[in-house]
């Protein structure tokens, strides 16, 4: 490559710039490194004594000095002193007082006592949210004027996984009612090649109606052997039966859970059936033929739906032979549904429960477009995870009625 030659002001501008930094160093009497750790100390206990007076600010609604603006009765009452651990060692800050007590700092919290830690808390928090290492990096440095490199990203982040695995390995309950897989697939780098690779995605909901990530497992492509691996791994952390498994056609699916569970019942995804079956019809006949289709599914039970398949491929096989065709050779799996009543029809005949989980990863993940390894891939989106399930609270609120059905249709299988 060239060599870069700086231009007679640029040279300025830089030979200017170490003129100042000897004349800092000079002045704060810098000789050592461990003198220039203090300066770094000094500095970082400076920005939050400034943030703190800055939060006390906003709290009152006026500034140190401007006492005409003043509205409230509370105000400024002097300082406190905290010793924090930061990066460079200890040092003391002043954390400004409010008489009335009320003041909150958010930036050094009361019982907080280190910096590193929180920013450590912070920057894994970032990464959870689908922040790029770049920009973890520079909001860092922006907000508190620390230097921290991919590296220390990475490895600040790495402390994570002994928490992934224990999670990828922890017991699970003995039945669950409904289990939704999935596969979502993203893009790692291995041995200097980039390849796409599959997330297999296990969802259930237990006999209590709560709902859970089972599991999350990287695999090279969708395949009956990995499937297979999913499920022994369910079996051996406890899972003793699935009632329903709901997929989307997943391939090697079905004759790896009835390897492992042979009485379960396979539901494969209405919508998708709907979805892979369509695409290519002609916009303008597309209407018509939904219509038609939608008595198929829609049908009271079995027996209706088969009868309208036959009356939807009389009317539409001459245009679009392969439709019916592949209803029917997805029959068994696609017909699950209809021996249930409405409340467990709705539950099971999409995997809609996974797909909207699949979507907010895909959010998270959009700014990588490709992991360097499959534990970066792994460990953002346990992360991910996380955050996404904070929200799954309570049970479904139909779960009631669900669950008196399944006692019935599965009275052999649960425990009296």
């Amino acid at each position: 490559m060239p060599r870069y030659k700086l231009s007679p002001e640029e040279r300025a501008q830089e030979a200017e710039r170490k003129e100042n930094l000897r004349n800092i160093m000079k002045g704060l009497d810098v000789k050592s490194f461990d003198d220039l750790k203090d300066v770094f100390k000094m500095m970082v206990g400076e920005m939050l004594e400034n943030g703190l007076d800055g939060e006390l600010d906003d709290e009152l609604g006026y500034t140190k000095y401007d006492y005409r603006n003043k509205e409230g009765e509370n105000s400024r009452n002097g300082y406190s002193k905290k010793t924090l651990k930061t990066s460079f060692g200890e040092t003391e800050i002043k954390v400004p007082r409010d008489r009335n007590g009320e003041f909150e700092p958010q930036l050094v919290k009361k019982n907080q006592t280190t910096l590193t830690g929180d920013i450590e808390e912070k920057i894994i928090s970032m990464y959870a949210k689908g922040m790029t290492t770049s920009d973890i990096e520079a909001h860092i440095k922006d907000i508190y004027g620390l230097e921290c490199s991919d590296t220390t990203i990475s490895r600040i982040t790495d402390k994570i996984l002994p928490l992934v695995r224990e999670w990828q390995s922890r017991p699970l309950e003995e039945i669950y009612a409904v289990v939704f897989m999935d596969a979502i697939h993203f893009h790692v780098r291995s041995e200097g090649q980039i390849i796409k690779k599959a997330v297999y995605i296990a969802i259930g909901i237990n006999m209590d109606g709560i709902k859970e990530v089972l599991g999350m497992w990287v695999g090279e492509n969708e395949s009956a052997k990995f499937w297979l691996s999913v499920m022994n791994s369910l079996k051996n952390r406890g899972v003793e039966d699935i009632l329903i498994a709901c997929v989307d056609g997943l391939t090697g699916f079905t004759n790896a859970i009835e390897a492992v569970y042979p009485n379960t019942e396979i539901q494969q995804c209405i919508i998708h059936q709907i979805r892979n079956t369509t695409k290519f019809v002609s916009y303008k006949d597309i209407k018509a033929l939904m219509a038609d289709l939608k008595k198929v599914y829609a049908a009271v039970d079995e027996q209706t739906a088969l009868a309208e398949l036959d009356s939807f491929d009389e009317k539409w096989s001459c245009k679009y032979p392969k439709i019916a065709i592949s209803w029917r050779s997805n029959w068994a799996n696609l017909s699950t549904y209809f021996k249930y009543p409405e409340a467990v029809r709705t539950l099971i005949y999409t995997t809609n429960t996974i797909e909207g989980f699949n979507r907010q990863l895909r959010k998270v993940t959009k700014n990588k477009s490709v992991f360097p390894t499959d534990d970066s891939l792994l460990k953002m989106l346990y992360l991910a995870m996380i955050d996404i399930t904070k929200k799954w609270t309570g049970k479904r609120k139909d779960w009631g009625q669900i669950h008196s059905q399944l006692e019935i249709f599965f009275a052999d299988r649960l425990p009296q």
